[in-house]
């Protein structure tokens, strides 16, 4: 009996304890939301704008009301919406509150895509002001340096080190370790390019594959070369040599001599240049402010606001994987983007749309779906495409009933090719684990799918021509949205990858630029001179955010924290679990640092 009461008692406090604990959690989220939205922002004068973008980038960040929230013990990667980087750019170019950027770049959590708008947005205020663009950096990847090298002033500590090797990339292979296991990986596919599947299948890359790699590679290599060169004065042969020269191993003193720096500086000689563009006095603090803390600082007094008008151009922003149901909360919902759709198209104050699409595809049921209502839309109004980092297989296939496509030139896109996998664990469980399964149906294919038992002939046969069919209605959809013959599409298509400066030269994108390029585009196209843009789907404020999202978006922060890095695998075996018929996917994600 006593030890019951113990036991009782233990189970009681521990109870309070963690309730205790939970409270002060709970109190801590509160206050952190009421700080972030009673925090008003104020930018002093002779102030530096700094770029520092070792946040997750994205196309545009939710009201997230866990993703900046300090807890101490606890942290984890935020994110910072492209939008807001843009914004601020380009509102400090005519803020005389700000005296310059700086650019404090050693790691970049982007795609190359995001990359380029940045770089642009920098270029068009170094060219319209006479604000400097002044970049440092202890250690310049290669997107980094490619971004840097726009600056007036490109400075490397003088310990630091500049990473300039070209581009490459490793696909992992996982035929012999499945064959160990006892799991055969069942492929249907359609497309010689599609090669999702191939590490399943083989132990190294089929030609294909690498001719496809070689060929995109090789543009995005070239596109940020010319602009390298273009920048710094230095020939295209001359960084190939440089790149072949394995500069990252190189002193910081090698790339000064190469051209590829200004000058090598400590941080403290730093600060004393940004004194000197502030006209702050020596020894005194700078007043800086944060891009994400500008882009939403209200404008000087006196400040010529933009003029109101009824006329508003849609920015849609589609983002993520595409599926029907999402697992973590991040990707793009059928249905509901459908809907996003449907709501402005049918709302006579809107003249255009803009789909802001980054996707490597997903849900081939779903990007039909979304298809269905982005050719509605066109048929009725103005519609414009504006590729992100990737807008590949399923995320091709939501473009392409667009009037125009518009991608950067490092955009990875097309992937035109649908496949399916079934794998077959049987031998795993009987052989390996001792694990027996038996069957009870009312028709000869009832148990089909099955995990434990390979497809009979019939059933493969039959997958095969439903790949067939998805596939010659993902061409046709192609087809009718570029003006093309089928035959055409398909000599392109086939699962291969292109880049967005290939993508132009097949006829898949029309044009090259930004977001800021396919607004332009769909204004002119609706006849418009003046206009307002709206981005959709509207931002739930952080309370509300936070009251939809309950326990799962508490889970996520919690388990993103936990994982940091790793957190991306975690969450395609989650996806894995919800994967239901025909994929439209990119083969692979491409990273690039």
């Amino acid at each position: 009996m006593r030890d019951f009461f113990k036991y009782t008692l233990a189970t009681i406090t521990g109870i309070i304890l963690i309730s205790v604990i939970g409270l002060f959690i709970m109190l801590a989220v509160f206050g952190a939301l009421v700080a972030s939205t009673e925090k008003q922002v104020v930018v002093q004068n002779q102030s530096m704008l700094i770029l520092k973008l070792d946040n997750q980038i994205v196309d545009r960040a939710p009201n997230d009301p866990f993703a900046n929230l300090e807890i101490p013990g606890l942290s984890m990667a935020k994110k910072l919406g492209l939008d807001k980087i843009i914004k601020a750019i380009e509102k400090a170019r005519d803020d005389d509150r700000i005296k310059g950027i700086f650019l404090d770049v050693s790691v970049m959590n982007s795609g190359m895509a995001a990359v380029e708008e940045i770089r642009n947005a920098l270029i068009a205020f170094r060219d319209s002001s006479s604000k400097p663009v002044y970049a440092y950096s202890d250690l310049y990847e290669q997107k980094t340096y490619y971004l840097a090298s726009v600056a007036d002033k490109v400075v490397l500590n003088p310990r630091g080190r500049l990473d300039f090797r070209g581009l490459g990339g490793e696909v992992t292979f996982y035929k012999n370790a499945l064959e160990k296991l006892g799991v055969e990986m069942q492929v249907v596919r359609h497309g010689k390019f599609k090669s999702a599947v191939e590490p399943f299948l083989l132990e190294e890359m089929s030609p294909e594959n690498r001719e496809q790699r070689l060929v995109y590679m090789g543009s995005m290599w070239n596109h940020m070369l010319n602009g390298i060169s273009q920048e710094r004065g230095i020939p295209v042969d001359r960084l190939n040599e440089l790149a072949d020269q394995m500069m990252t191993f190189r002193s910081a003193a090698t790339a000064l001599e190469a051209g590829l720096v200004d000058t090598l500086k400590y941080k403290d000689q730093v600060l004393d240049d940004l004194r000197q563009i502030t006209g702050t006095a020596a020894k005194k603090g700078i007043n800086v402010v944060n891009v994400a803390d500008y882009a939403k600082a209200p404008l000087k007094k006196g400040a010529k606001k933009s003029t109101f008008s009824r006329n508003k151009i849609a920015v849609i922003y589609a983002s993520g994987e595409i599926g029907t149901s999402i697992v973590s909360g991040e990707g793009i919902n059928g249905d509901k983007l459908s809907r996003e759709i449907r709501k402005v198209r049918q709302d006579s104050s809107y003249k255009a749309i803009v789909l802001r699409v980054n996707s490597p595809g997903g849900d081939a049921y779903a990007s039909e779906v979304i298809w269905r209502e982005v050719k509605l839309a066109a048929d009725e109004k103005t519609v414009v495409v504006s590729m992100g980092d990737v807008a590949a297989s399923g995320g091709y296939y939501i473009a392409c009933a667009a009037d125009k496509i518009v991608a950067h030139p490092n955009t990875i896109t097309g992937s035109i090719g649908v496949f399916g996998m079934i794998p077959n664990a049987g031998e795993l469980l009987g052989e390996t684990l001792g694990i027996t399964t038996d069957v009870v149906k009312t028709n000869e294919h009832s148990d089909m799918p099955s995990l434990t038992r390979p497809m009979s002939p019939f059933e493969r046969n039959l997958m095969q021509s439903f790949i067939e069919e998805t596939y010659a209605l993902f061409v046709s959809r192609v087809a009718d949205g570029r003006k093309m013959e089928s035959a055409a599409v398909d000599s392109i298509g086939q699962g291969r990858v292109w880049s967005g400066e290939n993508a132009l030269n097949i006829g898949l994108v029309d044009e090259l630029g930004g977001l800021d390029k396919a607004v332009e585009m769909a204004a002119d196209l609706a006849g418009l001179e003046n206009y307002r843009t709206v981005s959709l789907p509207e931002l739930s404020d952080p309370f509300t955010e936070m009251l939809k999202g309950g326990s799962d978006n508490a889970r996520t922060w919690f388990l993103k924290r936990e994982l940091g890095e790793a957190w991306i695998y975690y969450d395609r075996i989650a996806k894995l679990r919800q994967m239901n018929g025909l994929y439209a996917r990119m083969p692979y994600d491409v990273t690039i640092r």
